[in-house]
């Protein structure tokens, strides 16, 4: 999979642009504040109907813009081509649209369009809250495994009953007994899903971290979200009362977590910013394996500012690492010249400059065959 054409309308200060770029390496290089990252940003608004850059939707619109529209054209794997496309105003609505039809689910859009993001905020996979790296998790987890979505939502109907029941009283004994089994049912198959997702992982993981670093004791460990002696049902029933006074479900997968730990410590708290970049990159890129696997190289990487922290050894053993993905890649920089050098002679590589948001191609190199 592949985006061969991308069309960008009213995206922060881009100026209107229509890309054909590289199905394999594509670099943007250009000064700070030149519109580079809204690049990136127009490719994950394609694919996720959001920003990776604001909760806010109104940074992301042009100024004096009512609307923005990103339009882009997939090659498949399997042959053929995808249309999609993703509107957004101020006001907040949305549409979405796959092969001329309409869709309300950012989901389906996700499916199409399979997206990694590899940024300076990706420092948080490391050492920000569960959260981030529970949507870490699932997103892998959503891409291999078909049923995964179906059980995620019952998961969240029931915690929403669960919740609203313990803050206000409102379901009888029957109706509650209900959405305790349907929360229990649904967990125990996500927790299901998610082991078998970091078993196939953690091999993959490990082998890509020995690429780009040597680092003994880097231990890669999941937890459920409840105790593992226990089954949830046991677990709800004894938490039912401090569940009440807080007023919502303390245990459960909705409180799973990824931990990484170096010498029995926290690994974010003893890594450097370039290892803790290389540990984010070599579980990204391990989720890229996985999702080929599963789709025949339907992943698509957007690394912002590849080059920083990051010597020479470690730029070019990471090229190495994405062009190995066999798939599309999206990277920006100040200088190019740091990344021309890093592919093999075959790899088709596209290059953008980027300056005052106008996008312009100055070189291919390698093979477009």
């Amino acid at each position: 999979m592949s985006l061969s054409r991308v069309t960008v309308t009213a995206v922060r200060n881009l100026h209107a642009v229509t890309l054909s770029p590289s199905p394999r390496i594509n670099i943007l290089y250009g000064d700070n504040g030149s519109g580079k990252t809204s690049v990136l940003e127009a490719i994950h608004l394609l694919g996720l109907a959001r920003s990776f850059r604001s909760v806010r939707l109104q940074p992301v619109i042009a100024h004096e813009q009512p609307s923005c529209t990103v339009f882009g054209q997939v090659e498949l794997a399997a042959g053929g081509h995808s249309n999609l496309g993703v509107f957004r105003d101020r006001q907040g609505e949305f549409q979405i649209r796959i092969d001329g039809q309409n869709v309300r689910s950012a989901a389906e859009l996700a499916e199409s369009l399979p997206l990694q993001l590899i940024n300076p905020d990706s420092f948080r996979l490391l050492e920000g809250a569960p959260k981030v790296r529970r949507q870490f998790l699932d997103w892998g987890v959503f891409h291999v495994e078909p049923r995964f979505l179906s059980a995620w939502q019952r998961l969240q109907k029931a915690l929403r009953q669960r919740n609203s029941w313990l803050r206000h009283g409102t379901l009888d004994k029957a109706s509650h007994a209900a959405w305790d089994r349907e929360l229990c049912h649904a967990g125990d198959e996500i927790d299901a899903y998610r082991r078998d997702y970091i078993q196939a992982l953690k091999p993959v993981f490990e082998r890509i971290l020995s690429e780009l670093l040597e680092l003994d004791g880097l231990t890669l460990s999941y937890y459920r979200g409840w105790d593992k002696e226990r089954p949830l049902s046991e677990v709800l029933a004894s938490t039912w009362q401090r569940d009440q006074q807080i007023g919502h479900t303390q245990a459960g997968p909705q409180r799973a977590d990824l931990r990484l730990r170096l010498e029995g410590h926290n690994a974010a708290e003893i890594l450097s910013r370039g290892q803790q970049k290389l540990v984010v990159c070599a579980l990204r890129i391990a989720q890229g394996h996985l999702v080929n696997l599963a789709k025949r190289g339907q992943c698509i990487y957007l690394v912002d500012d590849l080059p920083s922290e990051l010597d020479e050894q470690h730029r070019r053993a990471l090229c190495r690492l994405l062009e190995d993905l066999n798939c599309q890649v999206f990277i920006t920089c100040v200088d190019h010249e740091l990344l021309k050098d890093g592919w093999r002679t075959d790899t088709p590589v596209a290059v953008f400059h980027v300056e005052h948001g106008r996008i312009t191609q100055t070189t291919t190199i390698g093979s477009e065959t």
